[in-house]
């Protein structure tokens, strides 16, 4: 397997740089050849480098660098350095790996290579890391780590803690509680440390347990798991099957990462995309082009309705150009007024703000914010017109009391009827089963462009009907 499999063994303390050809001015400035590399210094040139770059500067750190650094890459850059190491080091690598976070690497990796990247674990964890990959990877299950502290209620608390002593050995995934089962693996309490080291060392695990203990059962979203974190603060969450029966715990640390990949998704289908699923300067153009065009394809005809409505209106719109002047003053006012709906009641929903029974309650507040800010705006418009504001055109003195009720009550309305929509189309979304995020502003904002102008022209007709109609008298 050429240089890559002749390069030195992962244990060594020292490595020589692994000869890579066509590195750039970057990665040639960074690395001296066969100098150790401190992994600050690689933390920080790390997404600047290609993959070669990352594999030399990689092989540079010490063995205890080595492996700190490993783990503390995302899943993404721990497969790929993988795929440029040799079986044994692979092997090594991977066994570094608590199960949790290996099933999460080989959830990416193609379903063809999975098998052989198993086979280099021990049979007992190869078991572990296969029952963790049955879950959804976005599921409690799937989060879980199947390594933690166990206890039996029959035990003093002196058996407890010698027992729990030879179990710190095999790398559990959190120390600080033990979790109290009884034969059927069924979970019965949980007691800390601290409580074992204050308690007689005779008295029993049952008399120094807790038994109120908050769970989540093995099918839980990971977004749900999360809000239960954040209303209860805790440091790790036993998981349950539906028989009681504890397969794991969901950690802190292993939450902290999902808020921020749901957030970030969240984000960005707020902003009218596809969500990426690598680093952004790792999507490439094409895989940019592909996950921003279809929503922007959308939209783009969306807002061809747009040019139906003008159409549909253009004889009074030829009658009083000056229409024309306001049409975008009126489609901004409704798509911003919208944007800012749903982007708050989309946050307050995956903060677990607002539930779907809210519903009325949000329709209230909309109801009453949405008239509120509209008479503002609306005043704005309508003091510009009626000459009140330095710098009036005088074209709208001819009918400027017409034609600033026109603008006042339909700034009322689109800023009204954004609002409406954006608060209620999240809520729309979830109860059908689908990601609320897709309420992105960019949909509500198309949304209210072309409702907007259907508004304005409305009003127009309505209190100009005198200067659009000369056969109307009064």
């Amino acid at each position: 397997m050429s240089e890559l499999e002749n390069g030195p063994a992962p244990g060594e303390e020292r490595r020589e740089t692994v000869g890579v050809g066509g590195g750039s001015a970057l990665g040639a400035s960074v690395f001296a050849a066969g100098e150790q590399l401190a992994p600050e210094d690689l933390s920080d040139a790390w997404r600047l480098l290609d993959a070669e770059e990352r594999l030399e500067g990689f092989r540079l750190l010490r063995l205890v660098d080595g492996e700190e650094f490993f783990l503390s890459l995302s899943t993404t850059d721990q497969r790929a350095l993988l795929d440029s190491f040799s079986t044994s080091e692979r092997r090594h690598w991977l066994r570094m790996l608590a199960p949790d976070d290996a099933a999460d690497l080989l959830q990416e990796v193609d379903e063809h290579k999975r098998a052989d990247l198993l086979a280099l674990f021990d049979e007992p964890v190869r078991r572990e890391i296969a029952a963790l990959l049955a879950y959804a990877e976005d599921d409690a299950g799937g989060l879980m780590s199947p390594r933690f502290a166990r206890v039996r209620p029959e035990q003093t608390v002196d058996e407890a803690i010698l027992y729990l002593r030879r179990q710190a050995f095999d790398r559990l995934e959190l120390i600080y509680y033990g979790y109290v089962l009884d034969r059927e693996q069924r979970l019965l309490g949980v007691v800390s440390f601290r409580d074992l080291f204050r308690a007689r060392g005779t008295a029993s695990v049952r008399e120094v347990m807790k038994t109120d203990v908050i769970t989540v059962p093995e099918e839980m979203d990971q977004e749900t798991v999360g809000r239960v974190f954040a209303e209860h603060d805790l440091v790790a969450l036993p998981v349950l099957d539906a028989a009681g029966r504890m397969k794991g715990i969901v950690t802190v640390d292993d939450i902290v990462d999902v808020v921020q990949e749901e957030a970030t998704e969240d984000i960005q289908k707020i902003g009218g995309s596809v969500a990426l699923d690598a680093p952004y300067l790792e999507v490439g153009l094409m895989g940019m082009i592909k996950k921003r065009l279809g929503w922007l394809t959308i939209l783009f005809f969306a807002q061809m309705l747009t040019v139906v409505v003008m159409n549909y209106f253009m004889v009074k719109i030829e009658m009083l150009s000056l229409l024309s002047l306001f049409v975008p003053l009126i489609i901004s006012s409704g798509g911003n007024s919208g944007s800012q709906a749903s982007t708050l009641v989309i946050r307050a929903m995956s903060l677990g703000e607002v539930r779907l029974s809210d519903w009325k309650r949000v329709l209230l507040q909309e109801l009453g914010a949405g008239l509120c800010l509209g008479l503002a705006l609306g005043t704005i418009g309508f003091v510009r017109i009626m000459g009140l504001w330095p710098g009036s055109e005088a074209q709208f003195n001819l009918f400027s009391w017409e034609l600033a009720v026109t603008i006042l009550m339909s700034v009322v309305g689109v800023v009204l009827w954004g609002t409406l929509i954006g608060s209620m189309l999240p809520l729309i979304l979830r109860r059908l089963g689908l990601d609320p995020a897709s309420a992105s502003a960019p949909l509500v904002a198309t949304l209210c462009d072309v409702t907007g102008i259907l508004v304005y022209f409305l009003t127009a007709s309505y209190w100009l009907a005198k200067v659009l109609d000369p056969s109307i008298t009064s």
